[in-house]
């Protein structure tokens, strides 16, 4: 693709129209079906799949900003349109228009139509979460990426309060109090890089300006406590994490799969981004605090989750634990759990969404969230409990599914900062097995609720397009479990960049001199 067309744009806008685009179709005869939307809807989301893909494939993997776009956007303050492709935003960008088209295929049958909810709604507020998500993830400029950062709840919260099961519209209402706290605070730390700049000289709000900024140490830290409490409040990580639980709980199966596996990504992208990439100082002095909270997080998620009966809030809670591994990986500093860190956020996506779509078909056709009321469902639904196993496995780290190889970067980079972080990281991977095959246990084997000739008919099997519509996943999580390289040629590049930009070395392995020559003699 030539780099000289404006690429980025045109895949933020593709959404967008198509957004907009749903949402003024005709709401006729074909209303009840919903039909007209969803085959819109899809195949605008096809359509920015394939420029993403596209531009993947353009890629160069030696690193640094590509496809670039700046325009200035309001001069008075040194805001401009910016945007641009590295390695970090490349996989989430591939991430977020890879779950979109799987969402709305998932939820082809489950919103709209009979419920008289509109499907015009739904999948119009699915593209222009999209199409804000992608700009996130491509912004290149401080203002126009918390003005995109912002107008992400826009749909977030009319998706979740609109759309969700009985008490989703006080979960909507947690949900954006929350955030736009962590706007706020966001807020803060914007206009205060702006006065920092402009008592520099010219105001600027491009990342590749403010990064070479000379900040004194306490303009440094309090600026990175402001970013860093945002993006922990958006990741999110304890003790800012209380919406999460109770969003997946009454969200949709696929809007959750939209605000855990992409938005959620905005928080971790953000750490990087932003604190490593604009605080390199006060990101080393604040890594021992953000270690702990890490380590607190992975652990008293995966508590959580054991703990709770409700089969879409212990998803939910497993996100918390996975988040702190992804936080970890970031701020030990090192290449490994850098990387790890990276390819935990294209893998946590692909197992969690797939965890919580087979999650929300099996709760559709029983009529319950409550894991205590389901069991037996593998008798008569094989595949639904055969696919819940699978993504289950891989959000536990099972070897050969593609989570295990970032967790064990993440590990491994754990154990290069302290042993004792390693040690408790490690105590997750026990909880999870917990978690996760107890879960299955309760759900999927034993005694049905129905006895008698009728137990074969309690809960039916997949169809053929929800299971298409989770094929996709599976089929990455086995790839990139075998087969990470693709991945990790992208992201090995950028995390250098990124730990040169902190002032992080990492320390080759060294043979002893004294031992160099034995066995040649």
């Amino acid at each position: 693709m030539s780099s000289a067309a404006p690429w980025l744009t045109i895949l933020i806008l593709v959404p967008l129209v198509g957004a907009v685009a749903t949402a003024v179709l005709p709401r006729g005869a074909r209303r009840e079906s919903g039909t007209l939307p969803r085959v819109v809807g899809l195949g605008f989301s096809l359509v920015t799949l394939g420029l993403a893909v596209a531009l993947g494939l353009s890629f160069d993997n030696t690193g640094g900003m590509q496809f670039s776009e700046t325009y200035e956007w309001i001069g008075a303050f040194g805001a401009s349109y910016a945007v641009g492709l590295d390695g970090l935003g490349l996989v989430l960008l591939l991430l977020t228009t890879l779950l979109v088209p799987v969402v709305l295929v998932a939820s082809w049958d489950s919103v709209g139509g009979a419920d008289g909810r509109s499907p015009h709604a739904f999948v119009g507020w699915v593209l222009a979460l999209e199409a804000a998500a992608v700009a996130v993830f491509l912004a290149q400029d401080v203002f126009f990426f918390y003005v995109v950062f912002e107008a992400t709840l826009i749909p977030a919260y009319f998706l979740i309060g609109g759309f969700g099961r009985p008490g989703a519209a006080r979960a909507a209402v947690k949900f954006l109090v929350f955030q736009l706290v962590g706007g706020l605070i966001l807020l803060g730390g914007v206009i205060g890089l702006y006065v920092e700049s402009a008592s520099a000289g010219d105001p600027s709000y491009l990342v590749s300006d403010l990064a070479g900024l000379d900040l004194t140490t306490g303009a440094e830290r309090w600026l990175f406590v402001a970013f860093f409490v945002a993006f922990a409040i958006k990741a999110p990580m304890f003790p800012v994490h209380t919406w999460l639980a109770d969003t997946t709980e009454k969200a949709t199966p696929g809007t959750s799969v939209l605000l855990v596996c992409v938005l959620d990504k905005i928080g971790t992208y953000g750490m990087i981004r932003f604190c490593l990439g604009l605080f390199p100082e006060a990101s080393q002095w604040a890594t021992p605090v953000v270690v702990i909270a890490a380590l607190v997080s992975i652990v008293y998620g995966a508590l959580l989750a054991i703990g709770t009966d409700d089969l879409m809030r212990l998803i939910g809670l497993t996100s918390l634990s996975h988040f702190g591994f992804i936080v970890l990986g970031i701020f030990v500093l090192n290449t490994q759990g850098g990387t790890g860190s990276i390819l935990y956020m294209l893998n946590h996506g692909l197992a969690t969404a797939a965890l919580f779509l087979v999650g929300g078909y099996l709760v559709r056709r029983r009529g319950t969230s409550l894991i205590s009321e389901l069991g037996g469902v593998e008798k008569s639904a094989p595949v639904l409990a055969g696919l819940l196993l699978v993504a289950g496995l891989a959000t536990l780290g099972l070897p050969g599914l593609s989570t295990f190889v970032s967790e064990f970067l993440v590990l491994v980079g754990a154990f290069v900062y302290a042993p004792w972080a390693g040690v408790v990281a490690v105590t997750a991977i026990v909880l999870a097995a917990i978690y996760v095959l107890w879960a299955y246990q309760r759900t999927m084997t034993g005694p049905s609720p129905v006895a008698g000739a009728a137990a074969d008919a309690v809960t039916p099997d997949l169809t053929r397009r929800e299971i298409g519509a989770v094929a996709p996943l599976v089929l990455l999580m086995v790839l990139l479990g075998f087969y990470p390289m693709p991945a990790l040629d992208v992201i090995n590049p950028f995390v250098e960049d990124t730990l040169a930009q902190v002032g992080v070395v990492d320390d080759a392995p060294t043979v002893p001199a004294d031992t160099a020559g034995e066995g040649t003699e």
